[in-house]
């Protein structure tokens, strides 16, 4: 695809694990990016947004176990230092070089140790899945599985690539990006498009994942292209277009998926859907009153069907229903119909609400929009986890 990888142990995570990883294209690339929309980022972000804002790339580094966040004048030296000492060792222009950070906030880089990873990471680039494989571990923090997805395509007679990877676990709210992600294709495209393409296709995928509800400081999804496949550049909306955007929108929504089946604690991946809003907005505010619902997640946890919680929550959401209309399924059963409870096996449907993956359905009977959101079951794994993580 014209990319090399590679990821090293450079000595930022305590477990020793990898935690430095580069992408770094063969040429100049077009790029697009869309970024957490906290107000509180760290330098990583945005040095990111000021050297993608021309809708050029061709290096992203990357690097676990510490954010970079909150850490003043001196974060923001450190992380314009990386530019610097990628481009030196790679060839690429500083400002062609992307910036990512996770982990810990408030936390200064070890940066004799990043700068001897890079160095190291550099000398070990290559274009094989291996070298992928490692980079996908490398990112990871508190999540337990990698998350890889990949679509071949066929745009002007020539076979296109497109792949990516990412990373997230906890601290992951629906108001982009949710986590980190880079994706890769060999597609010849505009940035503008490119652009365009990422930004729609991160409202009904990465915006639709929740685990917790928190934002991070971090967030970012990054999308290089650097042309090798030889198709015929995407400059306007059309056919090919509409095959690349459904491609990336694919790898996309199969991490965002990945994101929401290893939140942290995890048991099971729960779709939440909502049909039957008056407008768009209050779809989704019944999706995010539920999913945000300790009670709900819980009763999830314990596979437990007590839709009472459900409709409760779509209640208190503010979305208008019909009351005499209010419909709910569960693991495609249904528990609540038409405003009143209905008889089910609750023996069977706690069997299927012990699986890895299920549904939940409400209708609110109220005119013809809908949203969903992808989350999972809140555990008592996920409070141990988050009161430990730091200390």
């Amino acid at each position: 695809m014209g990319f090399r990888a590679a990821a090293v142990r450079a000595g930022i995570k305590e477990s020793g694990k990898a935690d430095v990883g580069l992408i770094v294209a063969d040429e100049i690339c077009s790029a697009a990016a869309v970024f957490t929309k906290n107000k509180v980022v760290g330098p990583a972000v945005e040095i990111s947004r000021k050297h993608l804002g021309n809708g050029r790339g061709q290096a992203v580094f990357v690097n676990a176990g510490n954010a970079n966040t909150c850490t003043g004048k001196r974060g923001e030296k450190d992380a314009e230092t990386i530019c610097k000492v990628v481009a030196a060792e790679t060839g690429v222009a500083a400002e062609d070089v992307a910036v990512c950070s996770t982990g810990i906030i408030g936390h200064y880089l070890p940066m004799e140790k990043v700068k001897a990873g890079i160095k190291t990471a550099a000398k070990r680039l290559a274009k094989t899945s291996k070298a992928g494989g490692e980079l996908a571990r490398a990112i990871l923090t508190t999540d337990t599985k990698v998350k890889t997805a990949h679509r071949q395509i066929r745009l002007d007679r020539k076979v296109v690539q497109v792949a990516g990877i990412a990373k997230g676990s906890g601290m992951i709210a629906p108001n982009m990006a949710t986590m980190l992600g880079f994706i890769t294709t060999d597609a010849a495209i505009s940035s503008a498009l490119l652009r365009k393409v990422l930004k729609e296709a991160a409202e009904v995928t990465f915006n639709k994942v929740s685990v917790d509800n928190h934002m991070s400081t971090s967030d970012t999804v990054i999308v290089l292209a650097g042309g090798g496949a030889g198709n015929k550049k995407i400059s306007k909306v059309g056919g090919d277009f509409k095959k690349f955007a459904e491609a990336l929108r694919g790898v996309c929504d199969d991490l965002a998926r990945q994101i929401a089946a290893d939140g942290e604690g995890a048991r099971c991946a729960i779709k939440v859907s909502v049909n039957g809003a008056a407008t768009a907005g209050q779809a989704q505010k019944a999706v995010r009153a539920i999913v945000d619902s300790p009670l709900v997640r819980t009763a999830f946890n314990g596979a437990d069907p007590n839709w009472g919680r459900i409709i409760s929550a779509v209640g208190y959401s503010g979305a208008k229903f019909k009351s005499e209309g209010l419909t709910c399924k569960i693991a495609g059963t249904m528990v609540y119909r038409k405003g009143r409870p209905c008889a089910f096996d609750a023996r069977q449907l706690h069997r299927k609400m012990r699986g890895k993956s299920w549904e939940v359905e409400v209708d609110l009977a109220a005119g013809k929009y809908s949203d969903f959101c992808y989350t999972c079951d809140l555990s008592r794994e996920y409070v141990h986890i988050n009161a430990d993580y730091h200390t």
